[in-house]
C-alpha cells in the first residue's frame, strides 16, 4: 500500500502467494482511490463465474458495491453499484462495450490472476482493448509463471542476466515470506508409490513402479492407472488421507478435506469411495455454475469432512477451513499445482498445518520441494548454437520425447488393470522424510507420519518428522542386526562347501526360478534379471556373489507371493 501511494502509477503488478490476502490489498487500494476521487468507477476482471461473486462479497465488506452479474451485452447497470465484475472470457467476447464503459468514467480495472489474459491470444487481445484506456490497473497474481511465450497484457519485462525477457512484479510477496510471517501453513506433502499394470492398444501388458524413471508416456500411463477409481492405489490413499484428516481433526474441529480430480466421472467414483470409508455423503462440485458455487460456499460454512471437485476449486476459492488434500488429477503443470495446494494453504490461526497427498510422480515431487522458491514469467529462450552447448542435446531431448509422446488413439485404448499403493516418503521445508525400503498402506511406519499432531510450528514440525524418521531407523536397525546374526549362522553351515560350487548352485536355483517367472508372467529372462539388478544391485548374475544372488532369489520369491495373493 505503501509503495503504491507514493508512486501512484497507471499499472502496478502484485505478485503473492495464495492465501496472503491480494483481495483485501486490492480492495483498500480501491476504497482510497474511490475516497480521493482518483478514480469514479472499478471494474474486477477475474477468471471464473464464482470468483465474480466472491469479489462482490468481500467487496460489499469493504463498503464497495459492485455487481457480479453484469456481462459487456446489456450495456448499463444500477446506479447503485459503482462497478462490476466480469470474467476474462466474458471481456473476450466484446471488447469494445467494456471499452466504451471504461472510457466514460476514470475507472480502476483489477487483473485478478492476470495470468489468464496469456491463456488464449483472444483473451489478451480483448483485455488489452478493452482496459487500455483505464485511469489505473491493478494486476494481481499468485503464480505469474507461464509454460508459455505468450506476453501477458499490462505486465512489463525486463532482460534478465541471460537476456532473456522476464517479468517485473512492483511487489512480490513469496511462500517462504508467508511462512516466516504465519499468514499461511506449512505443507505436509505425503507421497504414494507402489506397483501399476496396464495393457497398451496393442494387448500388450505393462508393469512399472510408480515413481521410477520412466519414459514420459510411460509415466503418463502409470499416473493415470493409479487414479484409476477402479484400481487398489486411489482407494488406499483416499485411506490414509482420511486417517490423517481425522487426526487433524482432533486439533482442528472443522477441518475439512478436498480430493482435485480430473474428470466427472472419476470425481463421482472418489465420492462413492470416501463415502464407504467416512459413511458420509461428501460435497461433490463438477462445474463452473451457480450450483457449484452455492456447494463451495456451504461446505465452508459447515463441518463436513470431504469435497470432490473437477478443477473448480483450483485459484482463489476461499475456503480457509481446507486442511487435508488429495491431488488426484493428470493436470501436472507448475502452474495448476501452486493454484491447487493453494487452496491448503490459507492460515485461520497459528500452528494449523496442511496434509496435501499426492503420486510419486518425479515432476509433481520437483514442485512440492520448491514450494519457496520465486518465480517470474519467462517470455522465451534464446538459444545461438555457437554459444549455447546444451543446444543440440535440447533438441534431441525434444525429439525424443516427439517420438514417444503417444496419440490420441492410443490414449483412449489404455486399460488400467491393477495397481497397488505403498507410502514413499513425507516431504517438507525442501527436506525428505521416509523409512527406508517398502512401506505397506495402513502400517505402523505409515501412521508414524499420518498421525503427526495437527496444531504445530514449522520448527516443531521439523523435529516432529526428524525425531520419527530417526527411531524408526534405530529400530530397523535392531532387526536388521538380529536377521544378520542368523544370516551368519546359515552362511556359517554352509562354508564347508567350495565357493565354486555353493555359487554354481545358487546360479541354477535363480535360473530355474526366472524360467519359472517367465512360465508364469511372460516376462523374458533378459528382462527379468534387468529388474532384479535394478532393484537388488550388483552386478550380472555369471559375476555376483553368494549374498546378492541369494538377495534375487528372495526378491523372486517375493513377487511370486505377492502375484499369488
Amino acid at each position: 500500500m505503501k509503495k503504491y501511494f507514493d508512486e501512484h502509477p497507471r499499472d502496478f503488478l502484485a505478485v503473492a502467494t495464495p492465501g496472503a490476502g491480494k483481495t483485501t490489498f486490492a480492495l483498500s487500494v480501491a476504497a482510497e482511490l474511490l475516497g480521493r476521487r482518483i478514480v469514479d468507477r472499478l471494474i474486477v476482471v477475474a477468471p471464473t463465474e464464482h470468483l465474480k461473486t466472491q469479489w462482490a462479497e468481500a467487496a460489499a465488506r469493504a463498503g464497495i458495491p459492485i455487481d457480479p452479474t453484469f456481462s459487456a451485452g446489456q450495456g448499463k447497470t444500477s446506479a447503485d453499484f459503482v462497478g462490476v465484475a466480469v470474467t476474462y472470457a466474458g471481456v473476450a467476447v466484446n471488447p469494445l462495450a467494456m471499452r466504451i464503459r471504461t472510457e466514460r468514467f476514470k475507472t480502476l480495472v483489477i487483473l485478478d490472476e492476470v495470468h489468464h489474459a496469456g491463456d488464449a491470444l483472444s483473451w489478451g487481445e480483448g483485455v488489452r482493448e478493452a482496459f487500455e484506456p483505464a485511469a489505473r490497473r491493478l494486476c494481481l497474481t499468485g503464480t505469474p509463471f507461464r509454460s508459455d511465450i505468450n506476453p501477458i497484457p499490462f505486465v512489463t519485462y525486463v532482460p534478465g542476466p541471460d537476456g532473456i525477457p522476464r517479468s517485473d512484479a512492483d511487489y512480490s510477496y513469496g511462500y517462504a515470506d508467508a511462512l516466516a510471517d504465519h499468514v499461511v501453513r506449512p505443507v505436509l506433502f505425503m507421497a504414494y508409490s507402489g506397483d501399476m499394470s496396464w495393457r497398451t492398444r496393442a494387448g500388450d501388458e505393462i508393469s512399472a513402479r510408480l515413481g521410477e524413471p520412466l519414459t514420459k508416456d510411460l509415466t503418463n500411463q502409470a499416473l493415470r492407472t493409479a487414479l484409476d477409481p477402479k484400481g487398489s492405489w486411489i482407494p488406499s490413499v483416499l485411506a490414509a488421507a482420511d486417517s490423517r484428516l481425522t487426526e487433524v481433526r482432533r486439533h482442528v474441529p472443522d477441518a475439512g478435506g478436498l480430493v482435485i480430480a480430473t474428470d466427472q466421472e472419476s470425481a463421482r467414483a472418489y465420492a462413492g469411495t470416501l463415502k464407504q470409508i467416512t459413511g458420509e455423503s461428501p460435497t461433490i462440485v463438477l462445474s463452473d455454475e451457480k450450483l457449484a458455487s452455492k456447494r463451495i460456499a456451504e461446505f465452508s460454512g459447515n463441518d463436513k469432512r470431504w469435497m470432490v471437485a473437477v478443477r473448480m476449486v483450483s485459484e482463489g476459492v476461499d475456503v480457509p477451513r481446507l486442511a487435508v488434500g488429495v491431488y488426484a488429477t493428470t493436470t501436472s503443470t507448475p502452474l495448476f499445482f501452486a493454484q491447487a495446494v493453494g487452496r491448503f494453504v490459507r492460515s485461520r490461526s497459528r500452528g494449523e498445518t496442511a496434509s496435501v497427498f499426492l503420486p510419486s510422480v518425479p515432476n509433481l515431487l520437483g514442485f512440492a520441494s520448491e514450494m519457496e522458491v520465486q518465480r517470474d514469467h519467462v517470455l522465451g529462450k534464446k538459444v545461438r548454437d555457437e554459444d549455447d552447448i546444451f543446444a543440440a542435446e535440447d533438441r534431441l531431448l525434444e525429439q525424443a520425447n516427439q517420438g514417444e509422446s503417444a496419440s490420441d488413439e492410443l490414449n483412449a485404448s489404455f486399460e488400467a488393470l491393477e495397481s497397488e499403493a505403498r507410502f514413499d516418503r513425507v516431504l517438507f521445508d525442501g527436506g525428505e522424510f521416509g523409512h527406508a525400503g517398502e512401506v505397506h498402506v495402513g502400517s505402523e511406519e505409515e501412521m508414524d507420519f499420518l498421525g503427526i499432531p495437527g496444531l504445530l510450528e514449522p520448527d516443531q514440525m521439523r523435529e516432529l518428522l526428524q525425531q520419527r524418521q530417526h527411531d524408526r531407523a534405530r529400530k530397523q536397525q535392531s532387526a536388521m542386526s538380529a536377521r544378520a546374526k542368523e544370516a551368519k549362522a546359515v552362511v556359517d553351515e554352509v562354508a564347508e562347501v567350495a565357493t565354486h560350487e555353493q555359487l554354481a548352485v545358487l546360479r541354477r536355483e535363480l535360473n530355474g526360478l526366472v524360467a519359472a517367472w517367465y512360465h508364469r508372467t511372460g516376462t523374458p529372462h533378459g528382462m527379468t534379471h534387468a529388474r532384479l539388478r535394478k532393484e537388488c544391485g550388483g552386478p550380472a548374475a555369471a559375476v555376483a556373489n553368494a549374498q546378492q544372488l541369494a538377495t534375487r532369489i528372495d526378491r523372486v520369491r517375493e513377487w511370486a507371493i505377492k502375484k499369488t495373493s
